[in-house]
């Protein structure tokens, strides 16, 4: 039961890494919106990298933010975030496979290998929340934009990529869940203190010992 609960947090781990990835790489996070607009020749969506835009044709041009002191306070923390997740989800993948039990990695000590695999857990419950807080954070700012009635510049609707970003913090936090519950699943054999064995095998040697033990008494001592 423990080493398949620690590999479904693993899959649901690497999922969410994964989608992680690919959500910081889309490029639509927010999506011009046509509410209000009585023609619109083109659309314009935005991730924490560039703003691209698409005629009618299909055709899109996309053009790098140029300068990160120039963009938003609320931009430049997502992207902090963002790489902090993709950092933590890397490390979580790491301490998940060498304290798995099933795992070869990292020899056989299981008390160690748990201890490893709740950091990985603890890891993947860090990556879930960064990516949370950096898609929540950009939806909010998009939210706020488009139902403020003196905001002057162009309205945005929210993007694919966080809806991606909310799927890969979810399974983040789950698995890094999963790898917490198995923390304290421990067999009895691993529960077993080391002194009681100790007691054990000082008294199976201790008549031995006895037996051995020399005589400071000679013949004179009886007479």
């Amino acid at each position: 039961m423990k080493e398949s609960l620690q590999i479904v947090a693993l899959v649901l781990g690497f999922l969410g890494s994964v989608i992680a990835f690919i959500t910081l790489h889309n490029h639509t996070w927010k999506v011009s919106t046509d509410y209000g607009n009585v023609i619109t020749t083109s659309n314009i969506f935005e991730n924490l990298w560039m703003s691209c835009a698409e005629d009618s044709t299909g055709i899109y041009d996309c053009w790098h933010f140029q300068s990160l002191l120039a963009l938003p306070g609320f931009i430049q923390a997502c992207r902090a975030l963002m790489i902090a997740s993709i950092v933590l989800g890397t490390l979580g993948l790491i301490a998940t496979l060498v304290g798995m039990q099933c795992s070869k990695i990292g020899g056989e000590n299981y008390v160690l290998k748990g201890r490893i695999a709740a950091l990985g857990g603890i890891f993947f419950i860090l990556e879930g929340v960064c990516t949370m807080i950096a898609v929540s954070w950009y939806a909010f700012n998009i939210t706020q934009e488009f139902f403020d009635p003196l905001y002057p510049g162009t309205k945005f609707e929210i993007g694919e990529g966080l809806y991606i970003g909310w799927c890969s913090a979810i399974l983040t936090l789950i698995g890094g869940s999963c790898l917490l519950c198995t923390c304290g699943n421990n067999n009895d054999d691993e529960k077993l203190p080391y002194h009681y064995q100790s007691q054990r095998r000082g008294a199976a040697y201790a008549p031995s010992i006895i037996s051995q033990q020399p005589s400071h008494y000679n013949r004179n001592a009886y007479v």
